[in-house]
């Protein structure tokens, strides 16, 4: 007789094999409903904005559409303007190729009234689904994930458009939305909190690295605070960081969900360099795929001191000397501790020739009862972490 665990492991197997299909499925229509949205914001907005329709047009076609397909939802007066915005916001995007990330500008369109102006019918224009991955597949920019933009809702690209007016902040937005499946409820909160703002590592990045769009996606890959719910220091007095990098290396994969998911290779723990006949140990070492570049983490109990920047930066030079490849860009140095204030971390770091970050942590032990109850389980993060790993190498 074969064993019952077999076929508990065939029906986890398939159970699992059902989560991914659907979710991929959903993937897929997302993005045929964004497809759609943005196809008729586009005719909406040739029409409303330089058309013949007068005022009271879109509301007029919302209760014809509800004539035309009883029943039909997502297309009230409301969410067809927010299609029109969809389409001219993205829209000024794609066709200027030439935006740099801190001087995007609002379009001339942007000027005109919501009333409607009398020109010219343009009805000979139709409706082409196909427009958003035509514009899509022409964008060329580092900054953009094309996945990420299709993964993300039309409630949630609506939110984020209303409330976060930089380019940068959009594209952040959007890829913490993909990454780790934000409701509406909580994008709004982090928007609210200005999490873009509040949420950016304080660095040096873009007087050191020397292409400005590597800076800037520098600067979204690291965030000031981690949370590390795996580490639990219960001799809060000890000094030794090696505890925490014990703690940290034990627990790889979860240190790894938590500092960037998938983007991070783990190089080694306290890896060593020898210069000049002397022995150096890294407390952490990573390859960041993305950024193509080495990441140094060095581990400090208490709090910031600027003296712990030279130690950083002399690493990064041994790093950049003797480690780093040809093809690969500069080393990147985190540190990690127990409290800093950003100002003197921001003042700190700006006279270090090497790319610099300063980010505090808090260990399980130290996060409130509420919050501990509401972490997800560690196993169902890394299963989801391994299917990540799956698609990517599929």
């Amino acid at each position: 007789m074969i064993d019952g665990l077999i076929f508990k492991d065939a029906a986890v197997a398939i159970k699992d094999a059902i989560i991914r299909s659907r979710y991929q499925a959903a993937t897929i229509v997302n993005k045929e409903l964004l497809s759609l949205y943005f196809a008729v914001g586009r005719y909406v907005s040739q029409n409303s904005r330089y058309g013949y329709w007068g005022k009271g047009a879109v509301k007029q076609i919302s209760s014809d559409l509800q004539k035309e397909l009883p029943g039909l939802r997502g297309f009230s007066e409301s969410a067809i303007r927010k299609m029109r915005i969809f389409y001219e916001e993205w829209m000024e995007v794609f066709s200027n190729r030439s935006l740099t990330m801190n001087d995007l500008e609002r379009d001339k369109i942007h000027s005109l009234p919501m009333d409607d102006l009398q020109i010219i019918p343009n009805f000979e224009a139709g409706i082409d689904l196909s427009l958003l991955s035509k514009h899509i597949n022409s964008f060329d920019s580092p900054e953009f994930f094309v996945t990420s933009f299709y993964k993300v809702g039309f409630t949630h690209h609506s939110e984020i458009l209303a409330k976060e007016k930089s380019l940068e902040g959009r594209f952040f937005y959007i890829s913490h939305c993909a990454a780790a499946f934000w409701s509406v409820e909580a994008l709004k909160s982090h928007l609210r909190g200005e999490l873009y703002q509040s949420g950016r590592i304080p660095n040096n990045f873009l007087l050191t690295l020397p292409e400005q769009e590597q800076a800037r996606r520098a600067i979204r890959s690291f965030k000031d605070e981690y949370f590390l719910d795996f580490v639990n220091i219960e001799d809060e007095n000890d000094p030794d960081e090696r505890l925490i990098g014990r703690s940290m290396v034990a627990n790889i994969k979860q240190f790894i969900l938590s500092f960037g998911g998938n983007k991070f290779c783990f190089m080694g723990h306290e890896h060593r360099i020898i210069v000049d006949e002397e022995e150096i140990f890294i407390d952490l070492l990573f390859f960041h795929r993305e950024l193509r570049c080495l990441v140094a983490v060095e581990l400090k109990r208490g709090k910031f001191n600027p003296a712990h920047l030279g130690q950083l930066n002399f690493y990064l030079s041994a790093l950049d000397e003797y480690v780093r490849q040809e093809d690969e860009a500069p080393s990147i140095g985190i540190l990690l501790c127990k409290e800093a204030k950003r100002s003197i971390v921001e003042f700190a770091v700006r006279d270090y020739t090497k790319p610099m970050g300063v980010a505090t942590y808090r260990t399980r032990n130290e996060m409130p009862s509420e919050w501990q109850k509401a972490l997800p389980d560690v196993n169902d993060m890394i299963k989801l972490l391994d299917s990540a790993d799956d698609e990517h190498t599929a």
